[in-house]
């Protein structure tokens, strides 16, 4: 392929880069083959219950499986306004996105959010965000803080989590937990979710990419 009015510099340039971007992908590949290959975790640590956001009774972990669908993907995002903590504009932004990707998803996977906001909270926020595909449920005990998404203090954590059901019961299979690596040298913003949120990689594209200060808002009303 070549660009009209391309120079030779540039030309070279983007070969080189175009040999990076091909390993890259390789190296994408590679990472999603190591992650499939995980041996069966561990079952689920208690008996959780969620509440789904349009008042129905609580349901349990396993609950959250739609029929026929052996895996399960579970982000909990951070929104407690009973404790003061309003909606995260990051999680947000992210789920603004899932919420249209969800119809294609849920072909192959269940697919569901959690937040330890009351389902009348939860209600009221998705119809302000005009989601309409999002499966949303309340944490209603422990679930959070054992499985990283909350401090000891109860501050809400962002967490995806993937189970599964492969034989009947529900196993853990995967978490996001490059948010929690405690490293001195690792990143200030780990992106553990940045393979899923358009956003980014639409920026990373760009020439100014992400920038260093820009985030993303709940409203961009003058």
């Amino acid at each position: 392929m070549r660009i009209p009015g391309e120079s030779a510099e540039w030309r070279a340039a983007r070969d080189t880069l175009l040999e990076a971007e091909a390993a890259l992908r390789a190296q994408t590949e590679a990472v999603a083959s190591m992650r499939r290959a995980l041996p069966e975790g561990p079952p689920p640590a208690g008996r959780y219950r969620f509440a789904p956001a349009e008042g129905a009774a609580d349901v349990a972990l396993e609950d959250l499986f739609e029929s026929g669908r052996e895996t399960l993907f579970l982000y909990s995002f951070m929104f407690a306004p009973q404790s003061g903590q309003g909606a995260c504009p990051m999680c947000v932004a992210m789920l603004d996105s899932l919420d249209a990707a969800a119809p294609h998803i849920s072909d192959r996977i269940s697919l569901a959010v959690a937040a330890k906001a009351s389902p009348q909270a939860l209600r009221d926020f998705a119809e302000k965000r005009g989601w309409r595909n999002l499966r949303l449920y309340s944490t209603c005990d422990a679930y959070n803080a054992e499985y990283g998404c909350e401090t000891a203090e109860g501050a809400q954590l962002p967490m995806a989590h993937v189970w599964t059901r492969r034989t009947g019961d529900v196993r853990y299979f995967w978490g996001s937990e490059l948010f929690h690596r405690g490293d001195p040298d690792w990143p200030a913003h780990p992106r553990h979710v940045d393979a899923i949120w358009p956003l980014w990689n639409v920026l990373d594209l760009t020439p100014d990419g992400r920038g260093d200060a820009w985030f993303p808002k709940l409203d961009y009303a003058a």
